[in-house]
């Protein structure tokens, strides 16, 4: 029974830990905790993308359904459906990106680098980061409701599943270069299973499958397209500048996928649209 039981504590163990979706109580006394687990739930990163993705979908969904059709409803849409990202997960990954803009923005040596990143202050990087981190996430959310409302959610919902794929391969490839001893991220400094990556990679397919009901295979393939690309330039990155990664550095990793999926997905409708002009 407890090996059948495991795959969902595990995804409520990081639904509990990447959320603000309460696991309390009995639920949580029944789901545990142990490094080991927390390790193991890695696999299920990309099933809180479902979750995430999902509910920030139905409420941009909701938002055009029920805003008047003026030309402010996309951003409005957009702004509900952002928001709604950040307070359920309680600007987790934002956080994430902040510190690693702040560390990795300005040329500092990589021990400095690292000492910034424990910093909870906001530094002048972090801010401006932010900034156009959340403009633009708005603004290709905006663009791509005025391509079609299913485009736009089938959109927002394969970026959030994607975006907890590729951390999956920085834990895999790099080493962990945190403060081991102050951080609940610890057990996630051990390279991750190959099992992890497989289970991970199957619920991007599924969410690959949902979405290609709205978008085509190329749009598809752009958006797959941009995702291994943000993950190819963090990992050049962080292993350039810090020889491996910490947990603020993937959080930045799922920000930067994210925007790189919907841009991924905006530039292939472009082009689309002018082939077929």
């Amino acid at each position: 029974m407890a090996r059948l039981t495991a795959p969902l504590r595990h995804f409520l163990l990081a639904l509990q830990f990447f959320t603000r979706i309460p696991v309390t109580g009995r639920l949580a006394a029944w789901v545990g905790y142990s490094p080991a687990m927390l390790r193991a739930s890695a696999a299920y990163f990309p099933a809180v993308g479902w979750v995430v993705g999902g509910v920030t979908a139905a409420v941009m969904a909701a938002a055009l359904w029920g805003l008047p059709p003026l030309a402010a409803a996309p951003w409005v849409a957009a702004l509900l459906a952002t928001a709604a990202g950040v307070a359920l997960t309680g600007a987790f990954h934002e956080d994430g990106l902040a510190d690693t803009a702040d560390a990795l923005g300005g040329v500092v040596p990589r021990e400095r680098a690292l000492a910034i990143m424990k910093d909870s202050r906001i530094g002048s990087y972090a801010a401006v980061t932010l900034v156009l981190a959340l403009l633009l996430k708005v603004g290709l959310l905006a663009l791509l409701a005025q391509a079609g409302v299913h485009t736009a959610v089938a959109a927002l919902f394969l970026a959030h599943v994607v975006s907890r794929w590729t951390p999956l391969w920085i834990i895999r490839t790099l080493p962990y270069v945190g403060d081991e001893a102050h951080t609940k991220a610890k057990p996630l400094a051990d390279a991750i299973s190959t099992r992890a990556l497989a289970v991970g990679t199957l619920w991007c397919i599924g969410a690959g499958l949902v979405a290609g009901r709205w978008l085509s295979v190329e749009v598809l393939g752009a958006a797959a397209a941009g995702a291994l690309l943000a993950l190819a330039a963090m990992r050049a990155w962080l292993d350039r500048r810090l020889q491996g990664f910490t947990g603020d550095t993937l959080g930045a990793t799922q920000q930067v996928t994210e925007l790189a999926v919907y841009l991924g997905i905006a530039v292939a409708l472009g082009l689309t649209a002018r082939i077929g002009g």
